[in-house]
Protein backbone atom coordinates (compact mmCIF):
# COMPACT_ATOMS: atom_id res chain seq x y z
CA UNK A 1 0.00 0.00 0.00
CA UNK A 2 1.16 3.53 -0.68
CA UNK A 3 1.92 5.88 2.18
CA UNK A 4 0.76 9.43 1.81
CA UNK A 5 3.62 11.87 2.37
CA UNK A 6 2.67 15.34 3.42
CA UNK A 7 4.93 18.30 3.96
CA UNK A 8 3.75 20.11 7.07
CA UNK A 9 5.24 23.19 8.67
CA UNK A 10 6.34 22.53 12.26
CA UNK A 11 3.79 24.96 13.69
CA UNK A 12 0.94 23.04 12.07
CA UNK A 13 1.22 20.23 14.61
CA UNK A 14 0.32 22.62 17.42
CA UNK A 15 -2.58 24.08 15.46
CA UNK A 16 -4.18 20.82 14.40
CA UNK A 17 -5.95 18.51 16.77
CA UNK A 18 -7.58 15.78 14.76
CA UNK A 19 -9.99 13.17 15.99
CA UNK A 20 -9.14 9.56 15.28
CA UNK A 21 -11.16 7.97 12.53
CA UNK A 22 -13.94 6.95 14.91
CA UNK A 23 -17.13 5.49 13.55
CA UNK A 24 -19.96 6.17 13.57
CA UNK A 25 -19.51 9.93 13.20
CA UNK A 26 -21.11 12.66 11.10
CA UNK A 27 -19.40 12.95 7.72
CA UNK A 28 -19.54 16.73 7.61
CA UNK A 29 -19.40 18.94 4.54
CA UNK A 30 -17.15 17.91 1.66
CA UNK A 31 -16.85 19.08 -1.93
CA UNK A 32 -14.92 17.36 -4.70
CA UNK A 33 -13.42 19.38 -7.55
CA UNK A 34 -14.26 17.76 -10.89
CA UNK A 35 -12.20 18.56 -14.02
CA UNK A 36 -14.37 20.28 -16.62
CA UNK A 37 -17.51 20.15 -14.47
CA UNK A 38 -19.04 21.81 -11.47
CA UNK A 39 -17.83 20.62 -8.04
CA UNK A 40 -19.81 17.88 -6.32
CA UNK A 41 -20.78 18.25 -2.67
CA UNK A 42 -21.64 15.29 -0.48
CA UNK A 43 -24.81 17.19 0.37
CA UNK A 44 -25.81 16.84 -3.32
CA UNK A 45 -26.40 13.15 -2.62
CA UNK A 46 -28.49 13.79 0.49
CA UNK A 47 -30.51 10.77 1.53
CA UNK A 48 -28.38 8.39 -0.55
CA UNK A 49 -25.68 6.08 0.79
CA UNK A 50 -22.24 7.13 -0.47
CA UNK A 51 -18.92 5.35 -0.83
CA UNK A 52 -16.25 8.05 -0.93
CA UNK A 53 -12.82 6.75 -1.95
CA UNK A 54 -9.70 8.85 -1.49
CA UNK A 55 -6.99 7.71 -3.90
CA UNK A 56 -3.63 8.53 -5.40
CA UNK A 57 -3.80 8.13 -9.17
CA UNK A 58 -0.41 6.37 -9.40
CA UNK A 59 -1.02 3.99 -6.48
CA UNK A 60 -1.48 0.37 -7.72
CA UNK A 61 -3.69 -0.47 -4.72
CA UNK A 62 -5.89 2.55 -5.45
CA UNK A 63 -6.12 1.56 -9.11
CA UNK A 64 -7.15 -1.96 -8.08
CA UNK A 65 -9.82 -0.55 -5.74
CA UNK A 66 -11.13 1.66 -8.58
CA UNK A 67 -11.29 -1.39 -10.87
CA UNK A 68 -13.35 -3.26 -8.27
CA UNK A 69 -15.61 -0.26 -7.65
CA UNK A 70 -16.06 0.12 -11.40
CA UNK A 71 -17.21 -3.51 -11.51
CA UNK A 72 -19.62 -3.02 -8.57
CA UNK A 73 -20.94 0.42 -9.56
CA UNK A 74 -23.74 -0.67 -11.96
CA UNK A 75 -25.18 -3.12 -9.42
CA UNK A 76 -25.03 -0.73 -6.47
CA UNK A 77 -26.12 2.36 -8.43
CA UNK A 78 -29.39 0.52 -9.18
CA UNK A 79 -29.77 0.07 -5.43
CA UNK A 80 -29.21 3.78 -4.75
CA UNK A 81 -25.55 3.85 -3.69
CA UNK A 82 -23.43 6.72 -5.00
CA UNK A 83 -19.74 5.98 -5.55
CA UNK A 84 -17.35 8.92 -5.68
CA UNK A 85 -13.56 9.10 -5.72
CA UNK A 86 -11.27 11.97 -4.89
CA UNK A 87 -7.62 11.95 -5.92
CA UNK A 88 -5.36 13.67 -3.45
CA UNK A 89 -2.31 13.82 -5.70
CA UNK A 90 -0.18 16.93 -5.44
CA UNK A 91 -1.41 18.11 -8.86
CA UNK A 92 -4.87 16.57 -8.98
CA UNK A 93 -6.14 18.92 -11.67
CA UNK A 94 -3.60 17.40 -14.08
CA UNK A 95 -3.46 13.85 -12.68
CA UNK A 96 -7.20 13.15 -12.71
CA UNK A 97 -7.83 13.63 -16.46
CA UNK A 98 -4.93 11.26 -17.20
CA UNK A 99 -6.30 8.77 -14.66
CA UNK A 100 -9.79 8.98 -16.21
CA UNK A 101 -8.47 8.26 -19.70
CA UNK A 102 -6.50 5.28 -18.36
CA UNK A 103 -9.03 3.73 -15.94
CA UNK A 104 -12.43 4.74 -17.47
CA UNK A 105 -14.35 4.68 -14.17
CA UNK A 106 -18.14 4.53 -14.37
CA UNK A 107 -18.42 6.92 -11.42
CA UNK A 108 -17.25 10.46 -10.71
CA UNK A 109 -13.57 10.95 -9.91
CA UNK A 110 -12.40 14.39 -8.87
CA UNK A 111 -9.64 15.78 -6.72
CA UNK A 112 -8.95 17.55 -3.44
CA UNK A 113 -6.08 18.93 -1.44
CA UNK A 114 -4.30 16.17 0.51
CA UNK A 115 -4.26 18.06 3.83
CA UNK A 116 -7.95 18.84 3.58
CA UNK A 117 -8.67 15.16 2.87
CA UNK A 118 -6.58 14.00 5.85
CA UNK A 119 -8.47 16.46 8.04
CA UNK A 120 -11.84 15.29 6.68
CA UNK A 121 -11.04 11.59 7.14
CA UNK A 122 -9.94 12.19 10.73
CA UNK A 123 -6.39 10.90 10.59
CA UNK A 124 -3.75 12.32 12.87
CA UNK A 125 -1.01 14.30 11.20
CA UNK A 126 1.43 11.96 12.95
CA UNK A 127 -0.16 8.87 11.39
CA UNK A 128 -0.67 9.46 7.71
CA UNK A 129 -2.86 6.71 6.27
CA UNK A 130 -1.98 4.22 3.60
CA UNK A 131 -3.97 4.58 0.43
CA UNK A 132 -6.75 4.08 -0.55
CA UNK A 133 -9.10 5.42 2.12
CA UNK A 134 -12.72 4.27 1.84
CA UNK A 135 -15.53 6.03 3.70
CA UNK A 136 -18.97 4.40 3.78
CA UNK A 137 -21.55 7.11 4.53
CA UNK A 138 -25.19 6.24 5.21
CA UNK A 139 -28.35 8.06 4.12
CA UNK A 140 -28.25 10.24 7.23
CA UNK A 141 -24.74 11.49 6.45
CA UNK A 142 -23.04 9.33 9.08
CA UNK A 143 -19.74 7.57 8.40
CA UNK A 144 -20.53 3.95 9.28
CA UNK A 145 -17.24 2.38 8.19
CA UNK A 146 -13.82 3.68 7.18
CA UNK A 147 -10.90 1.64 5.91
CA UNK A 148 -7.41 2.53 4.74
CA UNK A 149 -4.75 0.57 2.90
CA UNK A 150 -3.00 -0.47 6.11
CA UNK A 151 -5.85 -2.94 6.76
CA UNK A 152 -4.45 -5.90 4.88
CA UNK A 153 -7.37 -8.10 5.94
CA UNK A 154 -9.82 -5.71 4.25
CA UNK A 155 -7.79 -4.98 1.12
CA UNK A 156 -6.26 -8.42 0.65
CA UNK A 157 -7.53 -11.37 -1.35
CA UNK A 158 -11.12 -10.82 -0.19
CA UNK A 159 -11.32 -7.12 -1.10
CA UNK A 160 -14.31 -7.46 -3.42
CA UNK A 161 -16.20 -9.51 -0.82
CA UNK A 162 -15.42 -6.91 1.87
CA UNK A 163 -16.52 -4.07 -0.43
CA UNK A 164 -19.80 -5.86 -1.07
CA UNK A 165 -20.36 -6.41 2.66
CA UNK A 166 -19.65 -2.76 3.43
CA UNK A 167 -21.90 -1.54 0.60
CA UNK A 168 -24.69 -3.94 1.60
CA UNK A 169 -24.44 -2.65 5.19
CA UNK A 170 -25.10 0.88 3.90
CA UNK A 171 -28.38 -0.29 2.41
CA UNK A 172 -29.71 -1.61 5.71
CA UNK A 173 -31.66 1.06 7.59
CA UNK A 174 -29.54 2.45 10.41
CA UNK A 175 -30.76 1.92 13.92
CA UNK A 176 -30.99 5.11 15.93
CA UNK A 177 -28.66 5.39 18.89
CA UNK A 178 -30.30 4.19 22.11
CA UNK A 179 -31.78 7.01 24.15
CA UNK A 180 -30.62 7.44 27.69
CA UNK A 181 -33.53 7.63 30.02
CA UNK A 182 -33.53 10.47 32.46
CA UNK A 183 -33.11 9.09 35.90
CA UNK A 184 -35.07 10.56 38.74
CA UNK A 185 -33.00 12.66 41.12
CA UNK A 186 -32.09 10.79 44.27
CA UNK A 187 -33.26 12.22 47.55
Amino acid sequence: MFHLRISIPAFAFSLCTLVAQQVPRPAGAWTIQVPGAKPIALADDHRKPVLLAFILTTCPHCQHAVELLNKLQPEYAKRGVVILASAIDQDGATAVPQFLSQMHPAFTVGYNDAMAAINFTGYSLTRAPRMPILMFIDRAGVVRQQHDGSEQDYFGDQEEQHLRQSLDALLVPSKPAPRKSASAPSR
